[in-house]
């Protein structure tokens, strides 16, 4: 198990602008009860979903991705030119090697920009926030675009009730850039693994150590696997532990914080979450009704939608924490 946490910045890092997209196709709960033996009141109660975003055909998660940083650039302000560093986390990323990042970095014309992808499930947008804020700090990099994004329908089993009901695509994304005093800045951040848990929730084909081939091909390898109430109880326990340390590094108190933006997997694990942190839950941003889970998108759609509602100002404190496969946790404590 590795757990590790960041200390304050040699230089200040804040958070510049946020974007988020979805496609256009809107999956219900009522769509799916045409296609897998399921209810929209079966999904809802034991989840909080009610529809999810698929992308078009054609449409990969570079595009999602893409889409989602020209948001996030533009209210930051900032051209492709002025990039330094690309960070995409994904589980679904458009091919193997190159890395998705490198796509993103070729739609968006960022020539001079380092870009790579991060695996880390659903805490992958916050492990690209711990990465990119230490890059910025070490001095060596001014700007950095982090993008959380996911194709996951390419990767669900839509015969299996118990996964297929859970998951959409979508796409968020955020600026870093170097702070000073007058700004806001990342405060506190927070990541860990467990590498002993990776059963439970995984792609088992697909990879090296189960190649797709022809005998295996009609098995459906290469989808999303998770036994649910394993992952239910680790999740509340970890992420409630990343979200205590980054308040305690970052001198906060439950009543000083703005807003709690949580991983969107379950309704469930969201309220489990606000109670252990005695947060109430007119404090905790949630949208995973509309978009189910979106993985390594979920916090930073959150984070843009939140923004751009106006329920974070200048100022704010705020909380992110997310966890996924792995088994992977992580939190960010953040002055807006």
């Amino acid at each position: 198990m590795l757990s590790m946490s960041a200390n304050t910045s040699k230089i200040p890092v804040r958070i510049a602008g946020t974007g988020s997209y979805l496609p256009a196709k809107e999956l219900t709960n009522k769509d799916l009860e045409s296609i897998v033996d399921t209810t929209d009141e079966w999904i809802f109660s034991r989840t909080g979903i009610r529809s999810r975003r698929i992308a078009a055909e054609g449409e990969n998660t570079s595009d999602l991705a893409t889409e989602a940083a020209k948001n996030a650039m533009e209210q930051a302000g900032i051209t492709a030119d002025e990039l330094d560093l690309i960070i995409v986390a994904t589980i679904s990323p458009d091919t193997i090697t190159p890395a998705t990042a490198c796509y993103v970095q070729h739609n968006l014309g960022a020539k001079s920009a380092l870009a790579f992808d991060i695996s880390a499930a659903c805490s992958g947008f916050l492990y690209a926030m711990e990465v990119a804020q230490r890059m910025i700090s070490d001095g060596n990099f001014k700007n950095a675009l982090i993008i959380g994004a996911e194709k996951l329908s390419a990767f669900t089993n839509w015969d299996d009730r118990n996964t297929c009901v859970l998951f959409g695509d979508g796409a968020g994304a955020a600026v870093l850039t170097r702070g000073d005093e007058t700004t806001g800045r990342i405060l506190s951040t927070k990541i860990g693994t467990d590498g002993s848990q990776t059963g439970i929730l995984n792609i088992p084909g697909g990879g090296s150590a189960c190649p797709t081939t022809v005998d295996n091909a009609d098995q459906k390898l290469a989808s999303l696997a998770m036994q649910g109430r394993e992952v239910f109880k680790l999740a509340v326990n970890a992420m409630k532990r990343a979200s205590e340390a980054v308040i305690e590094e970052a001198g906060l108190t439950a009543e000083s914080i703005k807003l709690v933006v949580p991983h969107q997997a379950n309704l469930r694990i969201i309220d489990a979450i606000a109670d252990r942190l005695t947060i109430p839950n007119e404090k905790v941003f949630v949208n995973l009704h509309k978009y189910g889970n979106t993985s390594a998108a979920a916090v930073a759609i959150a984070l843009d939608e939140a923004h751009r509602e106006g329920k974070i100002e200048r100022g704010d404190n705020i909380v992110l924490v997310g966890f996924g496969a792995g088994l992977t946790w992580a939190a960010a404590a953040i002055q807006w």
